[in-house]
C-alpha cells in the first residue's frame, strides 16, 4: 500500500477517519532547521472541518502533537512525528453503510483489492488522511522559506460553472483567506457561496479547480525523463482525493494555441538570470523549473457523498437505495487549498534536496 511520498523529503501518512487518531512522519527535515508549530497549526486549521457553514460540520481541533526529531525548537535531523487525535468520530454513524457500496467511492474497489476495508467514514481512504500531508507540507514550506525564500499559495478559481479573475502574481494570503470560499474574487465567491449552499438543500454536491502559485522558483528543480516537476506534480495533485484533472501553465487550452504564441522568448533579467516574457510553460521547461512563477491548476470531481437517493448494491450484489446521511462537505474546493499548496511543498522539498546532492562542483 503506498502510503510514503518522496525521495530524500519524506513523509509517510497514517491513520484513519474514525480511529484513534492521523499523522505523518517526516524524514529528511534539514537538522537545525527551526520549527513553529504555530505555523504547522496555522495550515492545519485551514483544512479542518467545522470551519464554516460551506463544510463537513464534524467538529475537530485538529491540534497538532510533535512527538519525536525535535529539540528546543530545532529539528534535530532525525525522523519527525507529528500526530492529530480524532475527538468527534462518530464510528457507529456509519453502521448503515457496513455492507453497501457507496456510488464513486473506494468502498468497492478497497474491498475487490484487499478483501477487507473500514466502512467507518472511508477509513484509510476518507480524506481525513490527508491531515498528515498538510502537517508534513508545512515543514516543508518552514524549509523552503528559509532556504530559498519560496512561496506557495493556493486559491480556489472556479466552482461549478463560477470562474473568478485573479492576478496570480500578486494576489495575498489575506485576500484568499478573507472569505470561507478561499476564492480571492469577492463577486465570484459570493455567487459561489450562494452555489454551494443551494447544493446542499438539494442534496447535492458541486466541485471545481484549485489555483496554485510557487514564486521565487529556483531554476534546475526536476529531473529529465521519469523525474520532472511537472510529473511529479501531477503524481502528487492525482494522490489527492477527487483529484480529476491537473494542469500545469498553459495546460489544455495550449492545444488551441500554435508554437509562435505559445513559445516563451527570453530575455537577459536585471537579476542576472534569464527571464522569459511570457509564462506558457508554467514555469518548467523540459520537466526543469526554468525560474518563473510555477503554475498549476488542480480539478476536484464533486463530493461523492450526497444525501439524494442514489442507486447502488450490497456485498451480495443486491440492488439498494442509499440515501447518505452524516456530515460531509458539499464541495471539497475550500479546504482542498491547503492540500494542493502540502503536495506541491512537498514535491519542492523533495527536488530542492535532491538538487542539492548533485550541487557539488
Amino acid at each position: 500500500m503506498g502510503n510514503s511520498f518522496g525521495q530524500l523529503f519524506r513523509v509517510t501518512t497514517f491513520g484513519e477517519s474514525h480511529g484513534g487518531g492521523v499523522g505523518v512522519v517526516v524524514d529528511g527535515v534539514p537538522p537545525r532547521l527551526p520549527i513553529d508549530v504555530a505555523k504547522v497549526q496555522f495550515d492545519l486549521d485551514r483544512r479542518r472541518p467545522g470551519q464554516s457553514r460551506l463544510v463537513t460540520q464534524r467538529q475537530e481541533a485538529d491540534e497538532v502533537e510533535i512527538l519525536s526529531g525535535t529539540f528546543e525548537g530545532l529539528a534535530l535531523g532525525s525522523p519527525i512525528a507529528m500526530l492529530v487525535r480524532n475527538t468527534d468520530a462518530r464510528p457507529h454513524a456509519y453502521d448503515h453503510l457496513k455492507d453497501v457500496f457507496r456510488p464513486s467511492h473506494a468502498d468497492y474497489t478497497y474491498e475487490a483489492k484487499y478483501g477487507v476495508r473500514n466502512w467507518q467514514g472511508g477509513g484509510r481512504s476518507s480524506a481525513r488522511e490527508t491531515i498528515g500531508r498538510v502537517a508534513g507540507g508545512a515543514l516543508a514550506r518552514l524549509m523552503l522559506e528559509a532556504v530559498a525564500n519560496v512561496e506557495v499559495l493556493a486559491w480556489v478559481s472556479s466552482i461549478y460553472n463560477i470562474d473568478a479573475e485573479v492576478d496570480h502574481r500578486s494576489v495575498t494570503l489575506a485576500e484568499v483567506e478573507a472569505g470561507p470560499t478561499r476564492c480571492p474574487d469577492p463577486d465570484a465567491a459570493a455567487k459561489m457561496e450562494s452555489a454551494i449552499e443551494q447544493a446542499r438543500r438539494d442534496g447535492d454536491s458541486l466541485g471545481g479547480v484549485v489555483t496554485c502559485v510557487a514564486r521565487n522558483m529556483p531554476v534546475g528543480l526536476g529531473d529529465p525523463v521519469f523525474d520532472k516537476l511537472d510529473a511529479l506534480l501531477g503524481a502528487a495533485m492525482f494522490s489527492l482525493p477527487a483529484v480529476k484533472g491537473v494542469e500545469v501553465g498553459s495546460g489544455f487550452s495550449s492545444t488551441r494555441m500554435t508554437g509562435l504564441s505559445h513559445n516563451d522568448p527570453f530575455v537577459p533579467g536585471e537579476d542576472g538570470r534569464v527571464h522569459t516574457t511570457t509564462n506558457h510553460s508554467g514555469g518548467v521547461q523540459g520537466g526543469i523549473s526554468n525560474g518563473e512563477d510555477l503554475i498549476i491548476r488542480v480539478a476536484f470531481k464533486p463530493t461523492s457523498t450526497i444525501s439524494s437517493a442514489q442507486q447502488t448494491v450490497d456485498r451480495d450484489h443486491n440492488p439498494v437505495t442509499l440515501e447518505a446521511k452524516g456530515r460531509h462537505d458539499p464541495c471539497v474546493l475550500p479546504r482542498a487549498v491547503p492540500l494542493v499548496e502540502a503536495m506541491t511543498l512537498l514535491v519542492l522539498a523533495d527536488l530542492w534536496l535532491r538538487q542539492k546532492a548533485v550541487d557539488v562542483l
